[in-house]
């Protein structure tokens, strides 16, 4: 184990291959092929009758099992489906070890406010770290289909972030991510998805000033993190110019939107790339 690695709280008796074939029979007992779907059971209580107590082991030994796989993502949310108490445990624990360990600066600093809105919002905040929203019909951004997906990497960036904010909200603090492009959707058309997080959103200065605005929630959708409801910026005229400069696309091509709980989803429509290069040489000079 790299020596910098923070220590865990958990047992030191296993040796690392012990500990390797122990995480991997654990998961077929527990998961079976990781490409089944399982029915998430609600009304499971986690009782002696619940086939997941079937080679039951505590919390401390899940733990140790999910650190030891790297807190892999797709695992976390195949053993959430099993029923209710694991649901709850994955949301309690493994979603928030997955955030720290993915994005640690970024975790420790959403966190140092005295209002955030990370803690019962784990799982919601991992999947954005990890998860491009798409569009499909009869969603936000309906106009072409392109389904969600996973991405492997994404960088957030804090300093990008107040490219996205008006001159007077510019105190508060927004992680942005990098647009994941989708070439070629239609005329020639290069669409752009990205997605970010507001620090102690609840005290903001833009949720402020929506409020204020008397800005409108969308009537039927709502967040695909979080199910929260949803501004839109565009509606309420925030969407500066810096954020179409910072992106590389039209702008007029920018629209997203910000939840109740801080999370932000957006798109655009990306200029090509020859145009892109022009506009940050004018922008230089």
């Amino acid at each position: 184990m790299d020596p910098t690695e923070p220590k865990s709280t958990m047992p030191h008796h296993y040796d690392d291959v012990s500990l390797d074939s122990f995480c991997l029979t654990k998961l077929t007992l527990l998961l079976g092929d990781e490409k089944m779907i399982l029915n998430k059971q609600y009304r499971c209580i986690h009782s002696a009758s619940c086939q997941c107590t079937k080679g039951h082991i505590s919390e401390d030994v899940i733990f140790l099992l999910f650190h030891n796989l790297n807190w892999n993502p797709k695992l976390i949310a195949t053993f959430s489906c099993v029923c209710k108490w694991f649901d709850d445990l994955a949301k309690r624990v493994l979603w928030k070890e997955f955030c720290r360990t993915r994005a640690p600066r970024m975790i420790r600093d959403l966190q140092s406010g005295v209002s955030h809105i990370v803690d019962g919002n784990w799982r919601a905040l991992g999947k954005l770290l990890i998860y491009c929203t798409g569009c499909t019909h009869g969603t936000l951004f309906g106009q072409i289909g392109i389904p969600g997906h996973f991405v492997y990497q994404t960088r957030f960036s804090r300093t990008s972030g107040k490219s996205f904010l008006l001159r007077r909200c510019r105190t508060d603090v927004l992680y942005v991510s990098y647009p994941c492009e989708h070439p070629d959707q239609g005329e020639d058309k290069n669409i752009g998805f990205f997605r970010g997080v507001f620090k102690s959103f609840g005290t903001s200065k833009v949720r402020k000033m929506l409020i204020n605005k008397a800005a409108e929630l969308h009537p039927t959708q709502v967040c695909i993190y979080c199910k929260a409801k949803l501004w839109n910026m565009r509606q309420a005229r925030m969407i500066p110019q810096s954020a179409s400069s910072w992106l590389g696309s039209y702008e007029d091509g920018v629209e997203y939107y910000v939840c109740l709980n801080g999370h932000m989803l957006g798109t655009c429509t990306l200029l090509p790339l020859s145009d892109s290069e022009e506009v940050s040489s004018s922008e230089e000079e």
